[in-house]
């Protein structure tokens, strides 16, 4: 292809994602530049996004990008992108992962433990909230909105006392001294894709697909399908407090862990877990749903 054009978000995390997948087409001799785009969900930052419309916002003007002709490819946080994509749209590859775990970032405190009774921890996420109720009901989850740069400023303004990220984010930027503890995903069970990045692309570009599939990690996108078909299961969106995070054991086999909480803290944290051969996406899929319907017998809705 003569160019490819990257559509990115503009905020640094996304840059960076958008820069790296430029570096590994450039490495397999292609030309590519970069198409920086500010959605929906970036400029709003007063509400949940699980209140204003769900992790959609974060790609609908990327995908408009690419119906329009203006860009090629569209680099997600794969944990953004929604479980079901609007017809015409494929994900072409997911990438190897970078770590999956949620990290605690405190200015003063060392590990979850550490926080005094009371303490204000800053988050958005449903998930982190019910399984930060879980390990510690006494804390005060906070809302905390914006990219990655803007949540530690606000926490570093003293506007919290630990936030809850993502893991790979800091990586990504080289803030990984910011992290207190990574947690255990058995502690903190990831959401669905965290630490993955997917390509979307229209789905009648074929020869693009094709060209892209050299950057796909199998594993990781097998694992990843797993999880994705768990919460497409459950319904999942921002508005569902939903954990899914699948690991590949020494066996061979593909073992996922799944969690769902009530947000109104009315119903006990539910946790289950599945195990099977996933050497297609077809079989990553029936795990997934595997897992999604021991939730639902479990008492997860």
């Amino acid at each position: 292809m003569s160019n490819i054009v990257i559509a990115t978000r503009e905020s640094r995390l996304a840059l960076w994602q958008a820069e790296h997948v430029r570096a590994l087409l450039q490495e397999k001799g292609h030309t590519v530049s970069l198409l920086g785009l500010t959605t929906t969900g970036d400029q709003i930052l007063d509400r949940t996004l699980s209140k204003v419309g769900g992790k959609g916002l974060f790609v609908k003007e990327l995908e408009l990008a690419l119906e329009e002709g203006r860009a090629d490819i569209a680099v997600h946080s794969l944990k953004d992108v929604p479980m079901d994509l609007p017809e015409g749209f494929a994900l072409a590859c997911v990438l190897e992962r970078e770590d999956p775990r949620d990290a605690l970032v405190s200015p003063r405190y060392e590990s979850l433990d550490a926080l005094p009774q009371g303490a204000v921890v800053g988050t958005s996420s449903l998930r982190r909230v019910v399984l930060l109720r879980a390990l510690r009901p006494d804390l005060r989850i906070e809302p905390l909105r914006g990219n990655l740069d803007t949540r530690l400023r606000k926490l570093d303004e003293g506007q919290y006392d630990a936030i809850v990220l993502a893991a790979a984010g800091l990586k990504r930027l080289g803030l990984e001294s910011r992290i207190r503890v990574a947690f255990d995903p058995d502690t903190m069970l990831p959401a669905a894709g965290q630490g993955a990045l997917g390509i979307e692309v229209r789905a009648d570009r074929t020869e693009l697909i094709e060209l892209l599939r050299s950057l796909a990690h199998q594993g990781d996108w097998l694992s990843t399908a797993a999880e994705r078909a768990v919460s497409r299961a459950m319904g999942g969106s921002c508005s569902m407090p939903l954990a899914a995070h699948a690991r590949w054991q020494a066996d061979g086999a593909l073992r996922i862990d799944a969690a769902w909480g009530d947000p109104e803290g009315n119903a006990p944290l539910v946790k289950v877990h599945a195990l099977a051969q996933a050497g297609d996406f077809a079989q990553a899929d029936a795990l997934g749903e595997r897992a999604a319907a021991l939730l639902r017998d479990a008492g997860a809705h």
